[in-house]
């Protein structure tokens, strides 16, 4: 129907699964949802207006919507062991937002990772919201380990005394103790929170610690690990659940997009079977083997490895900054993104390192093996960076390996 109806929207879209199907995908956030998934994306329950919440909304029609509500909120909640979920939010940065709207004041103070040592735009950077209508007091990380240092943020806190405490980060390849930041939260008489986007569908798998039961109130994305779609959930203690409620509807959302919600079911419904948790071991194992293939070929890795999904390179011993690396990988099909590392000297739009991460290559069915290509053909990349025709055929033997994992048959 798309094909013969608007030609040129379904060309890029054919495009695009042909450049998805032929690269390496390694953006840590980024993964490839499931035809399930996609099929409630794509269903009849994107034409439906719902505002409010099951049982208690201002249009008629909601009675299978609610069913699909319910059964997103009860999975969220026992897949993470949590005593609320909201799952309207629309994204993440809009779930971050909403959290601060029901349980600050404009101008109270807030602690957040910096930007440049793996926090988030909306964990206080001053060109965004959080950073314009919060006081944000920035932690990072210790310039030796470059991990962090939880006796130096406890006493930061001390002295600052923060209302609210995040931890949780987007580029931070390292384990962090949820429980260590809420007892140091408890003890400033500060609301503990966690931004689990990037390690949720980790977190499900068992393999990072969980922020349960201990956090007060706990954000996630639907897609990066977890696997669903584009989205956002909000976990919390119940003594919140007002709150929480209240600011994402009618505070900062209207009508949630309930085909979104309906594929965030069916991920979690996902999530919940054994085969995820192999699937999740898999994504660490896959990240520890390619951080020790990369460091044999010279790479510095920030932190001197990972604990989890994600790798941080610091380029700088390698002579080539992050933007050109990442236009250099693109070039040969795999795709990463330019990255600042900690301390970074240079700008963030053409900063010294480069993100990248296992959970897409791994749902493909890529393991050890291929690992080890993979860091070769990094390594030839950005060795041979400015060589189109090197690049050009690093890219057919990419494309090569990829034709034995088909991303959707």
């Amino acid at each position: 129907m798309l094909k013969t109806q608007d030609s040129e929207v379904w060309n890029a879209i054919d495009s695009e699964l042909r450049r998805q199907q032929d690269g390496l995908e390694m953006i840590p956030s980024e993964n490839y949802a499931s035809k399930a998934v996609l099929e409630a994306l794509g269903s009849v329950m994107t034409n439906k207006y719902s505002e409010g919440y099951p049982g208690k909304r201002y249009y008629g029609g909601n009675e299978f919507i609610d069913v699909v509500e319910r059964l997103a909120i009860e999975r969220a909640k026992k897949l993470f062991g949590a005593e609320h979920a909201n799952v309207q939010p629309y994204s993440g940065s809009p779930a971050n937002i909403e959290i601060y709207f029901a349980l600050l004041k404009f101008g109270d103070k807030v602690m957040g990772l910096n930007l440049a040592h793996g926090g988030h735009l909306t964990h206080g950077h001053p060109v965004n919201f959080s950073g314009k209508a919060y006081q944000f007091v920035q932690y990072g990380v210790d310039k030796e380990t470059e991990q962090l240092d939880y006796e130096a943020i406890r006493e930061l806190a001390i002295k600052e005394k923060p209302k609210l405490i995040i931890s949780g980060y987007t580029a931070y390849p390292r384990t962090i103790d949820f429980k260590k930041f809420s007892e140091i939260a408890e003890e400033v008489g500060a609301i503990s929170m966690v931004d689990m986007s990037h390690i949720s569908g980790l977190i499900a798998g068992g393999v990072h610690p969980s922020p349960f039961p201990f956090t007060d109130v706990v954000m996630t994305t639907t897609h990066k690990t977890l696997r669903g779609p584009r989205g956002a959930i909000i976990l919390c203690k119940e003594k919140f659940a007002q709150q929480i409620d209240k600011a994402v509807f009618p505070g900062m959302q209207g009508g949630p997009h309930d085909n979104n919600t309906a594929a965030k079911a069916v991920a979690l419904g996902e999530a919940m079977k054994p085969e995820f948790k192999i699937y999740a071991q898999q994504i660490v194992k896959n990240s520890k083997t390619l951080a020790k293939e990369l460091q044999k070929y010279g790479f510095r890795l920030v932190s001197g490895g990972t604990d989890n999904h994600l790798i941080l390179v610091d380029l700088q011993n390698k002579n080539v900054t992050g933007k050109e690396a990442e236009a250099a990988l693109d070039k040969a099909r795999i795709t990463v993104n330019k990255n600042m590392v900690p301390f970074d000297t240079r700008s963030p739009f053409d900063p010294s390192g480069i993100r990248l991460g296992t959970p897409a290559i791994t749902s493909r069915g890529m393991k050890e093996e291929e690992m080890k290509q993979i860091a070769s053909f990094m390594d030839d990349a950005i060795i041979h960076f400015r060589d189109e025709q090197k690049l050009k055929s690093i890219a057919e033997e990419v494309t090569r390996l990829t034709k034995k994992f088909p991303l959707y048959e």
